[in-house]
């Protein structure tokens, strides 16, 4: 990973941090970039706050890379972060935001779908109270079969599933407190589930309807193959916000009904023995029994080494099983959590 800037011998961490940072993950968007940045530039220049403009390179093949640096080359606001190669879009967010030094985090799309006009009404709604501000693309511009009705399921299930209902979950567009980001690590394609993320560690998330582009250059990166990993990552987001801290109640739980299931053949074995004379070796009652009851046992083994490993993980790292919103102190001011 590279950090490029040109700032009259300054790097970004260099110069005092701002209220906003803005990150824009770019893949393959060279057309896009130009008409990008102007927007940007002309969105939060009206803005009364300080701000940082970070573009993260994705292994880029176009000559998007040099289009933005270029258009940052006497920018001092702008840095461009490089990485080595194509990570996805989950990875390069977490690389911005790690380079961010902004209190408030804004990501958007490089595609010009996502419309940087919006950021003033996602930091006004974030003023109201939220830690978590999602864009909502209600006139989407996109496929109506391959992208809207697939997206309107997926998002349907997600909400059902992470017990947080939005209406898209899959829109880049969102506002973010510093705060928050420091309880969350991204991996595999998470970014989607930011906000669900979030909201396992007590975040405050709204959700507003923010405009949506069609698409001028270029081709969506998103297909029906990535829905098999939005599954995986689902189930991965359900486990870490349900039994992350105590994983032997999904391992061990299976792990007694299997036992219990085995016991129950067992005796419906043995009542075949006696009232019909079945003998033992010509039922696959015993099998079946043995069966159960390996899987059983070996699924209250896992359990038990799934605590290890959460313990390890927690302890290992100074992490602690719970998040501090605020500290409040008779006769003192409230101190936000420092943590």
């Amino acid at each position: 990973m590279r950090v490029l800037h040109d700032l009259e011998g300054l790097s970004p961490s260099d110069l005092p941090a701002p209220y906003l940072s803005v990150i824009v993950p770019i893949y393959n968007e060279e057309d896009n970039l130009p008409p990008l940045h102007r927007d940007i530039l002309t969105t939060i220049e009206k803005l009364t706050c300080s701000y940082e403009i970070i573009y993260v390179d994705d292994g880029s093949t176009d000559g998007g890379l040099d289009r933005i640096k270029s258009l940052a080359a006497n920018d001092k606001a702008t840095a461009i972060i490089q990485l080595r190669r194509n990570f996805g879009q989950t990875a390069a967010i977490s690389a911005g935001i790690d380079h961010s030094r902004g209190q408030v985090v804004v990501c958007l799309d490089a595609d010009l779908q996502n419309d940087p006009a919006d950021i003033p009404r996602l930091l006004a709604k974030l003023e109201e109270g939220y830690d978590l501000v999602s864009g909502w693309r209600v006139n989407r511009q996109d496929h109506w079969l391959w992208r809207k009705s697939v997206s309107s399921i997926a998002n349907w299930i997600i909400s059902r599933i992470t017990d947080l209902k939005l209406h898209d979950y899959g829109c880049t567009l969102k506002a973010y407190r510093r705060d928050l980001l420091n309880h969350i690590r991204l991996y595999g394609q998470m970014h989607r589930f930011i906000p669900a993320l979030a909201s396992m560690v007590g975040a405050k998330v709204a959700e507003i309807p923010v405009n949506h582009r069609p698409r001028i250059h270029g081709k969506s990166k998103y297909g029906l193959g990535r829905t098999f990993s939005v599954v995986l990552d689902l189930l991965t987001v359900k486990f870490l916000a349900s039994l992350s801290s105590n994983p032997i109640k999904i391992f061990g739980g299976s792990g007694l009904v299997l036992i219990g299931l085995s016991f129950i053949s067992g005796l419906a074995m043995v009542l075949q023995k006696w009232l019909q004379g079945i003998s033992l070796i010509q039922t696959p009652l015993l099998l079946l029994s043995a069966l159960l009851f390996i899987l059983g046992f070996h699924a209250i083994l896992l359990g038990l080494t799934t605590e290890l490993m959460i313990r390890t993980y927690y302890e290992s790292q100074g992490k602690s099983t719970y998040v501090i919103r605020q500290v409040f102190k008779p006769g003192n001011d409230q101190r936000p959590n420092s943590q």
